[in-house]
């Protein structure tokens, strides 16, 4: 079993920025990615970024550019930095974790104002 744990939600206005991270524990081996996703209400949970195994990035079209995500392997922590926030990036974010399986983390809130 993978346990997520996320933090750095909150309330900010729009043009801010917010710093999310998501850190796993348990039984962690190999690892394929850990990435971010986001829903909100009456939509689809959507992939937000990811960073796979090797390294590589794969972003949402609608947050490149404003949108940064890094992983430490060595402390299995994934952060996703938020820049120039719109308000049409509110949604609650979960961290995704995925080897042979697929875990998620509880979500957390993000909101921002215009």
């Amino acid at each position: 079993q993978v346990h997520l744990v996320e933090s750095g939600g909150g309330l900010v206005q729009a043009g801010g920025s917010l710093r999310l991270s998501c850190v796993a524990s348990g039984s962690i081996f190999d690892i394929k990615a850990m990435g971010w996703y986001r829903q909100s209400p009456g939509k689809q949970r959507e992939l937000v970024a990811v960073v796979t195994s090797g390294g590589g990035t794969i972003y949402a079209n609608s947050v490149k550019g404003r949108f940064t995500i890094s992983r430490n392997n060595t402390q299995n922590t994934v952060v996703l930095q938020m820049n120039s926030l719109k308000p049409e990036d509110t949604a609650v974010y979960y961290c995704r974790y995925s080897d042979s399986g697929v875990y998620w983390g509880q979500g957390t809130q993000v909101t921002v104002s215009s």
